[in-house]
Order: C-alpha cells, then structure tokens, then sequence
C-alpha cells in the first residue's frame, strides 16, 4: 500500500484527489496539509510514500515545502503538480529534489501511475525534459545553482566508466540509447547506473540529469 499526503489550498481540490486514490487499492491517503508550512510538519509526522505537492500557495509555497522536506531526509518522495509543463516552477520544484511533476490536468491514470513510479524510485519526468528546463531557465534561475566552477567531490568517487554514463544521463539518454552508444548490454548500463546514483547521492535519474548539469559535464543547449 503506498502511503500519500495530499499539499494543496484548495479544500475541493484535495477532496477530487482523496476520492481518486480512496478508489484505488494500491493507494492511501494518509492525510493533507492547506500550505507549505503545514505540509512540512505533516510530512515528518506521517512520513508518507509520495507527497503530492501542490506549488503556487500561500505563505511557504509547494518549492520551499519540498526542499526542507528533503533537506530533512526523510524517505518520503515528492511529486509536484504544476500548471505548464515548461514552467519555472516545475524547474525550481526538481532543483529542489522533488522526483517529478504532472500537469494539474492528467488524467486519473496518469496521476496514480506517477505515484506508484514514484513510490517505487523512479522519476516521473524524463531526463531529456529535465535538460530542456535546465536549459530554458538556468539563466533565469542561477541563483539556485551551485557556484560556477566548483567541482563536486563525489565526482572523484566515480570510475571513467561511471563518469562516461553519468555524462549520457545528463545528457538525456535512456538505458537503451546509452547501451547502444556505448556498446554496452542494457542490464550493465542499469547496473552502473545505479552505481552512479548511490555515488552521487542522487534520489534518481532526474536528479542526476541536475547533477551533471551543475558539474559542467553537459553544456546548456540555448537552442532547446
């Protein structure tokens, strides 16, 4: 059974998703929060599975929610909902280590599909999309980047091998585009990706799209 925690302002909105994943076998609702601060609070007495986190609320927004939430450690992974999906705040909610978003509109089933993708590690989001936000808003948004020019030591941790997959993650490519670009079997592409995630520290792909991004190993793309 996978546990959520429903982040909105809006009372009808999180009755709507309560009623849908009431529905669903696989899924529990146990409990919500109005705003970001509440949702904070709740998220490390519940400690749910998924977190569906609205963005635009009053008070501590749905981006700042999930950065502390995150920051705490806590096993719980957030799933952000947003109006356009090449907005600045889907941007900002994945730089703040949410594991993807939805549109506000998806449909029942792609709602409850990214949760379960999220329950069990994956991001709901692919990581060429990630490139093309990076990519559109990194100007707008530096200030939430790391400083220009810093190398991260984990990047030390990897081998050449490593460091060549993460650089294709970051690029965008999936296990099989790198497979066959490296001439390599999908299950050892899977396998060192996994390596390179828990060297990293990064929750899943798309945080490790961000990764590579901060480190320079993939170049802005200003025709994205």
């Amino acid at each position: 059974m996978i546990t959520v925690l429903i982040v909105d302002d809006q009372p009808l909105q999180r009755l709507g998703f309560r009623m849908l994943l009431e529905s669903n076998e696989d899924t529990d609702v146990v409990g919500e929060a109005g705003n970001g601060t509440e949702a904070v609070r709740r998220a490390e007495q519940l400690r749910p599975d998924v977190i569906l986190m609205d963005v635009r609320m009053p008070g501590m927004d749905g981006i700042e929610a999930t950065r502390r939430i995150v920051a705490a450690g806590d096993r719980s992974r957030v799933l952000v909902l947003t109006t356009f999906d090449l907005d600045e705040y889907a941007y900002a909610a994945l730089r703040a280590g949410a594991s993807g978003f939805l549109l506000k509109d998806a449909r029942p089933e792609e709602l409850l599909a990214g949760i379960r993708a999220v329950a069990d590690g994956d991001a709901v989001i692919a990581p060429a999309l990630t490139r093309r936000l990076l990519d559109r808003f990194a100007g707008h948004l530096a200030a939430d980047a790391p400083p220009p020019g810093r190398t991260d030591p984990r990047l030390a941790s990897l081998t050449d091998r490593e460091r060549e997959i993460l650089v294709a993650i970051g690029t965008g490519w999936t296990n099989r585009e790198i497979a066959e670009r490296l001439v390599l079997s999908e299950s050892t592409v899977k396998t060192h990706v996994g390596k390179v995630l828990a060297k990293i520290g990064a929750r899943d792909r798309v945080q490790a799209v961000i990764f590579a991004y901060d480190q320079g190993l993939t170049r802005p793309n200003t025709g994205a």
